[in-house]
């Protein structure tokens, strides 16, 4: 009997489509490219705006800049997709997150940070948008979730990188060079363009972002998201100013991108076998417990035991709702999809880090990260609701 399931195990897997195909391997290079040219310029051009006499509001007006464009940027990108193909609006987008970034290197003018800042952030949304909708057509249905998480990984390690090496590179060889180096990376990867395969964008009835908003398939798990990106937000920002110790902040701060990495990891390989909606309530209980955690901001223990729970909640919900939300729609809509996800998660962030400010402000921050967790849990509705309307079975937009 075990040779006989060790047999149909192997049968099973084998009848698997490949993942890594070549031109998945293809769009690892811009995907990489992009990755690298957006993450190193992320803390470096707030620092070098400050630094070159644009006063105290600098560095925020930067990235208010460079995120505002990136969410208006988002949204227009299914349009344009639509209208001209993924290959050549990726290929814009990635032209656009690099040239800009050497005017810099001839200016540190506030008017022109801010210029650069609008037009690369209107770049990284196009990269994001057009080149995740182009991602997802490249990898098989019964392995999306799978395939969702390894393009995490390769995205995911630029990004852990290249915050920290954008600013050690501009202190010892210059600012200079950290800018010429952030637009090589995607003005090189726009030479791997034109190897990947331009998928038809009629195969399916046309979703476009007003339908989309209008879907509740697709709202539920983009709002369950949202929520937990709004713990991501409040992490990364004020971890640092209410934890006393400065290890655990950043054993903390290690730690929760490692667990998230993992969770879209599991939460992929589960997924495909099993189903990714049986995944999003628990991994929307485990991201509030661990931000609830992090109330205990005196013990370094609870600290860390907060991050890592919530960091493996977060990244199961990533890759759940993303597959979910692919799985709702025909693959012309994936550039729909892509931008509703995105949206969600940069507003929220941005979100969760200012209201929480002034929330942390009357309370104090151990009140504030309960209430926080307590805020997450009101997406249990919108969870709930959807796992009922789903109940296994994919749930068409209306």
């Amino acid at each position: 009997m075990t040779t006989i399931a060790n047999s149909q195990s192997r049968e099973s897997a084998s009848d698997r489509p490949p993942l890594m195909t070549r031109a998945l391997l293809v769009r690892f290079v811009s995907l990489l490219g992009g990755s690298i040219g957006f993450n190193l310029l992320l803390s470096t051009v707030p620092l070098y705006a400050q630094e070159s006499g644009g006063g105290e509001h600098a560095a925020g007006l930067a990235t208010g800049a460079l995120m505002l464009a990136t969410v208006v940027g988002e949204f227009l990108t299914p349009t344009l997709t639509a209208r001209f193909g993924y290959r050549p609006v990726l290929a814009a987008g990635l032209g656009l997150l690099g040239a800009p970034a050497l005017v810099l290197a001839l200016t540190g003018s506030m008017a022109a940070v801010v210029a650069v800042c609008l037009l690369r952030g209107l770049g990284f949304a196009i990269t994001l948008v057009a080149g995740g909708a182009l991602t997802a057509s490249l990898i098989p249905a019964e392995r999306r979730g799978e395939g969702l998480a390894l393009v995490g990984l390769v995205s995911g390690v630029p990004a852990v990188l290249g915050l920290p090496l954008g600013v050690w590179l501009a202190q010892h060889i210059g600012y200079g060079w950290v800018f010429a180096i952030g637009a090589a990376g995607p003005l090189v990867a726009v030479a791997s363009v034109p190897a990947l395969p331009e998928r038809d964008r009629t195969g399916g009835a046309t979703v476009g972002i007003r339908q989309g908003l209008r879907s509740g398939g697709l709202l539920r798990p983009a709002v369950v998201f949202a929520s937990t990106a709004l713990g991501a937000g409040i992490i990364v920002t004020f971890l640092p100013l209410a934890v006393p110790s400065a290890d655990a902040v950043a054993v903390a701060l290690f730690v929760q991108p490692g667990a998230a990495t993992l969770g879209r990891w599991l939460a992929g390989r589960y997924g495909d076998r099993r189903g990714a909606a049986r995944l999003v309530l628990p991994a929307l209980v485990a991201s509030a417990g661990g931000v609830l955690l992090l109330a205990w901001t005196g013990s370094a223990v609870a600290v860390v035991a907060g991050a890592a729970v919530f960091g493996l909640g977060f990244g199961v919900v990533q890759n759940a709702t993303l597959a979910l939300m692919y799985e709702r729609v025909p693959a012309a809509g994936f550039g729909t999809v892509t931008a509703l996800w995105n949206v969600a998660y940069d507003g929220a962030m941005g979100v969760g880090a200012s209201a929480f400010g002034a929330v942390a402000g009357g309370t104090g921050y151990r009140w504030a990260f309960a209430l926080t967790a307590g805020v997450m849990l009101v997406a249990l509705a919108p969870a709930l609701w959807d796992r009922r309307r789903d109940r296994g079975r994919a749930v068409a937009v209306e």
